[in-house]
């Protein structure tokens, strides 16, 4: 079972000392629309793939998020970095949904008109 943080405790995470490894684990088109800031890109399909290389730190906290509540990407993301040996790892079950709806911040690939 993942460790959930809700919108508050992220923010206060990504502000702290030890900020975490935040991760979207989404395919790449909803990546490139739109991401939360200093967000990575680990899809939940390629984590045992791309894990290692992406997070080096097994020991630094991550947090994975996806679309909002009903989107389980994260959870399932979570649940393989777990198994790999990723000691902290929480689920931000908002997700984007949430992230956008609070009127935050967040990061595009490409700025269209």
């Amino acid at each position: 079972m993942s460790k959930i943080i809700d919108r508050n405790e992220l923010q206060r995470c990504l502000a702290g000392t030890n900020a975490p490894a935040l991760v979207e684990a989404l395919p790449e088109k909803y990546y490139r629309d739109w991401h939360l800031p200093t967000a990575l890109h680990l899809p939940h399909t390629e984590v045992k793939e791309r894990a290692a290389a992406l997070l080096p730190d097994k020991n630094r906290p991550v947090v994975v998020y996806c679309a909002s509540a009903t989107c389980n990407n994260s959870h399932i993301a979570a649940g393989i970095l777990r198994q790999l040996g990723y000691a902290d790892v929480s689920v931000y079950a908002g997700g984007k949904e949430d992230w956008s709806e609070a009127g935050l911040a967040v990061e595009r690939e490409s700025q269209t008109a």
